[in-house]
């Protein structure tokens, strides 16, 4: 069944699936904040198909937690310089429940102030502009705060989160919209020919042996890359691909390279 109604994520984290099941596999999470349209319904009404305002990308949640907002309040979201939190973990207080939300959640703080009456929040943390554009020193340090965090297909957060989760993080708390998945990243930004020419905050991706893009991680100098396998890590690099010292071979082949930030 069809649906155009709004949401909004007031919840920490939120599964969304391939399938409208419990079961089914995890493909992204929505972070408090995060607002979607619904495109679909489950016959029995428990599941909803979303479209996150962010990037696009489609599955399913739980009707038990989707949270309604009006098509004003949805407009309000997409036109208004909202806060993204930069601490590993902060509490929210919405309607007198304590939430505690990760790192990149949005909050509904901006210099209108302008909120629907029944959002009332309190926030004490650390949090940055949502579309201010940060660089490479911001950048290393979101990096660090990532570090070994496991790897997690579909995850976001600092306790579980897949490659292109991780690159699309960082690059959204430096002010920049990535898509969700490697291979929908490899077609943004602007073409790098070779590692030589590489800069710092470049993405690097690659491909399986059937020429699929399958990775992606963050170059910050010509010979390491910070990526998510098994966990966030930083590995060599060369024109071949990642060398992973312990295991003494190459995990990943290089397909190519793209520049994020505007020079």
């Amino acid at each position: 069944m069809e649906s155009h109604k709004k949401g909004i994520c007031r919840l920490g984290v939120v599964p969304v699936r391939n399938e409208p099941k419990e079961q089914a596999e995890m493909v992204t999470q929505l972070l408090f904040g995060d607002h979607y349209t619904i495109v679909e319904e489950s016959k029995d009404a428990r599941w909803f198909r979303i479209r996150i305002e962010f990037d696009q990308y489609e599955g399913w949640i739980s009707s038990n937690q989707h949270n309604e907002i009006s098509e004003a309040y949805f407009h309000h979201l997409n036109h208004t310089e909202f806060k993204i939190s930069t601490d590993i973990t902060s509490t929210i207080l919405y309607k007198k429940r304590l939430i505690q939300i990760v790192k990149g959640s949005v909050l509904p703080i901006s210099s209108s102030e302008l909120f629907e009456v029944n959002e009332q929040f309190a926030f004490n943390g650390s949090s940055k502009n949502l579309g201010e554009k940060l660089h490479v020193d911001f950048l290393k340090q979101t990096i660090t705060s990532y570090m070994n965090a496991p790897y997690l297909w579909g995850g976001k957060t600092p306790f579980g989160i897949d490659c292109s989760g991780f690159t699309q993080q960082v690059f959204k708390l430096c002010g920049y919209k990535l898509k969700r998945d490697a291979s929908q990243q490899y077609l943004q930004g602007i073409r790098v020919e070779n590692l030589e020419e590489a800069q710092p905050g470049d993405l690097a991706f690659f491909k399986s042996e059937q020429g699929n893009i399958t990775h992606v991680g963050i170059v910050m100098d010509t010979l390491e890359i910070y990526h998510a396998s098994g966990y966030v890590r930083k590995d060599k690099i060369d024109e071949k691909g990642i060398f992973n010292e312990e295991l003494s071979t190459y995990t990943h082949k290089l397909a190519g390279l793209r520049r994020i930030f505007k020079t």
